[in-house]
């Protein structure tokens, strides 16, 4: 007679048997879930789900950690459904860790950093929501917040949350008007800005009228201008404010999970700023969904430079406080950020495509003129680094002591985490920074409409050139954009825009239920404008913009941004904007240029010259820009008329400042194509003397 446990096994087998294939059950895409009696279609980082279950087409991705119920809680805390509870969560767990710090100066010289604990930062922002309400703002009221990343930034944004109030923050490099616009758009009642920003708030004081108290961070009371009366405005300082809050403690007014928790305006590439309403539970969503794929812990170390008013460093503050991290802040001055991290040794890195860009030029640069022998050994290094990290082999720990580590100093030597977003990072780049940091550098999508993460890779996934699979708590799928020929049936990989819904998506814009329609439709899903391309393994590709597109006089489309990310890599070039029409069959390129780079050049080449502006209009410097950018484009297998067939180099860089960037440092297209009009125009005149062919009126 059988005993129980064969039996059991047969029955088991022929469960099997009925579900997979007996044969070869490798290559199957259908799964069982281990807790449920549903069937997912199985592409490793994410899962397939019908759309509707009449309509037979599996086109919605999930990610496989969670593929049958989104994520809105971190899944050992459900309790937390806020961000008042995730710092009261911190406090009560971590009191006397570190949390923030920030260097200390000494008779004008910038010293070591000093740390606020977090359960000392706690007593501070208890302090300031009193104060707040000591004078008189009431639950929802907005708070504006206006000066750059300082501890003062995340104490104020607690003291929002544990008093239920609105944080907005305002950007410093938006200019005067669009921070008087965010102020009256959103009925802003209380600012705290910095002795530098009081200035342009007072330029504009009569024209605020919602605003009723000034709070001025670093200011002293003593010398703070006075206000007429009849502004109705109080200026305090910030230590004032703490000051009376300590003395008139009032016990917390916590908020809902959906109630609004900020509303961060977006500056876009044109128009006025839109207003994006974030609630708590979009924020908590998209933040607890992302730690199921990447693990941090209260003993890493983050340096906080990138804006506290993007969704990027906001979300990236909420990881922070569920594990405990500690926090150093720069000394607010990007050119000395490597002396921050030399000093801070973080081990968390994150940072955008652009600072990557130039940390790869720096480093070929450096390697290239660093002898025969020295370049020899870097090759070496890199190229045996390299194989055995894409074999998933440990490298020979001999290529870390003759040569990575010495790079790896620069950051501090303690970086065991890269991250990197707001724009697509090429695919060598991200796998140079693997090999020179040995570290995993991970990459993620996102926007402020949907609390910062959209996809993010897995820090098991060896593959560059994707962002990774959807974030647990959204789904994403691909819509059909017949007009620039992308679909969902694209064979081999589908194609389209990448639409997006979940808990993480936000609630619309502030005011505006015009513009907040053109981008959700009907079944809730958010229309990103992004284009997208589903890679093997449920990994997403961007692709294109479908904004971006522009078509040449011989009627082909152009995608700017991919061919600015290949220009990125050349050594001269520091910016880049990409520009053509329908007027014209060729590209032109402006080329802010890198002035360290071009120097050394005109050195070695015995080229004389009176300024950097002289230099960027000799015709052998354009030329020379202009062959490696040839060779870039050759390399990344452009098609020919994606080639730009003139630059114009401009000393200058693309600033917020000068209206040619967004403040996730996006190129405005519209801006700079009126701002270099004519150097645009210069540029198609000589190619039509050179080849009349290339410009053709329509």
């Amino acid at each position: 007679m059988e005993d129980s446990n064969s039996i059991a096994g047969r029955r088991l087998t022929a469960i099997q048997t009925h579900l997979l294939p007996s044969t070869d059950t490798s290559n199957s895409q259908i799964h069982t879930n281990s807790t449920a009696a549903e069937f997912v279609d199985d592409r490793r980082y994410s899962v397939v789900l019908p759309e509707k279950l009449n309509s037979g087409k599996w086109n919605v991705y999930r990610s496989a950690r969670s593929p049958l119920k989104l994520v809105t809680r971190f899944p050992h805390h459900p309790e937390i459904e806020t961000l008042h509870d995730n710092f009261v969560h911190a406090v009560d767990t971590f009191p006397d860790y570190k949390y923030l710090g920030s260097r200390v100066r000494v008779d004008g010289t910038v010293g070591e950093y000093k740390w606020m604990t977090y359960g000392e930062t706690a007593t501070a922002r208890s302090a300031v929501g009193s104060g707040l309400q000591f004078h008189g703002l009431s639950k929802g009221a907005c708070i504006g917040l206006y000066f750059i990343n300082r501890p003062e930034w995340l104490v104020v944004d607690h003291a929002c949350s544990a008093y239920s109030y609105v944080s907005v923050p305002l950007y410093d490099t938006l200019g005067p008007d669009a921070v008087k616009y965010i102020i009256n758009h959103a009925d802003v009642q209380a600012v705290f800005c910095v002795p530098s920003t009081l200035n342009v708030l007072l330029s504009f004081l009569s024209e605020i009228s919602s605003v009723s108290i000034i709070v001025v961070v670093g200011g002293i009371d003593g010398h703070l201008p006075s206000l007429p009366a009849t502004s109705g405005v109080q200026l305090i300082s910030y230590s004032k404010l703490i000051s009376q809050g300590h003395s008139n403690l009032r016990p917390f007014c916590p908020p809902k999970a959906n109630d609004i928790a900020t509303i961060c305006y977006t500056s876009g590439t044109t128009g006025t700023p839109k207003g994006v309403v974030l609630t708590h539970e979009n924020l908590i969503s998209s933040v607890a969904a992302s730690t199921l794929q990447i693990k941090f812990n209260s003993s890493d170390i983050y340096i906080s430079y990138l804006p506290l008013a993007h969704i990027y460093e906001r979300a990236n503050q909420i990881v922070s406080v569920y594990c405990g991290i500690a926090v150093g802040f720069y000394q607010g001055d990007n050119l000395k950020l490597m002396d921050d991290l030399a000093v801070l040794r973080p081990t968390i890195f994150c940072s955008v495509p652009r600072l990557y860009n130039r940390i790869y030029a720096g480093i070929v640069n450096a390697v290239n003129t660093s002898g025969v022998l020295k370049q020899r050994l870097f090759n070496a290094a890199y190229n045996s680094k390299k194989q055995a990290l894409m074999s998933g082999r440990k490298p020979s720990p001999i290529w870390d002591r003759l040569v990575f580590n010495k790079i790896k100093a620069k950051m501090g030597g303690r970086v065991r985490f890269l991250g990197s977003g707001a724009s697509p990072l090429s695919s060598d780049i991200m796998d140079f920074l693997k090999v020179c940091f040995g570290c995993p550098v991970i990459e993620g999508y996102g926007m402020t409409e949907t609390a910062c993460v959209i996809t993010i890779m897995d820090d098991t996934d060896n593959l560059s050139g994707h962002v990774g699979s959807p974030n647990p708590s959204c789904e994403v799928k691909l819509a059909d954009v017949p007009e620039m020929n992308y679909t969902s049936d694209d064979q081999p990989n589908p194609r389209g825009e990448i639409c997006v819904r979940g808990p993480s998506v936000f609630q619309g814009y502030y005011k505006d239920e015009v513009q907040t329609r053109e981008v959700i439709d009907d079944e809730g899903w958010l229309h990103t404008g992004d284009i997208g391309m589903w890679l093997p393994g449920g990994r997403l590709k961007i692709i294109d913009r479908k904004k971006n597109i522009f078509k040449l006089a011989q009627g082909e489309y152009i995608a700017p941004d991919k061919i600015e990310n290949v220009y990125a890599k050349c050594k001269f070039v520091a910016q880049c904007f990409v520009y053509g029409d329908s007027f014209n069959s060729s590209l032109v390129a402006i080329i802010s240029i890198d002035p360290d780079v071009i120097k050394d050049w005109a050195a070695s080449e015995g080229i004389k010259y009176d300024d950097l502006r002289q230099l960027c209009s000799d015709p052998r410097a354009k030329a020379a820009v202009l062959a490696e950018m040839d060779a870039l484009g050759r390399e990344a297998q452009l098609r020919g008329f994606e080639f730009a067939k003139a630059v114009t180099l401009v000393p200058e860089p693309f600033t917020v400042e000068n209206g040619l960037l967004t403040p996730t440092f996006k190129v405005k297209r519209p801006q700079a194509k009126a701002f270099f009009a004519k150097e645009i125009s210069n540029m198609y005149a000589e190619l039509a003397t050179m080849d009349p062919t290339l410009h053709k009126p329509l």
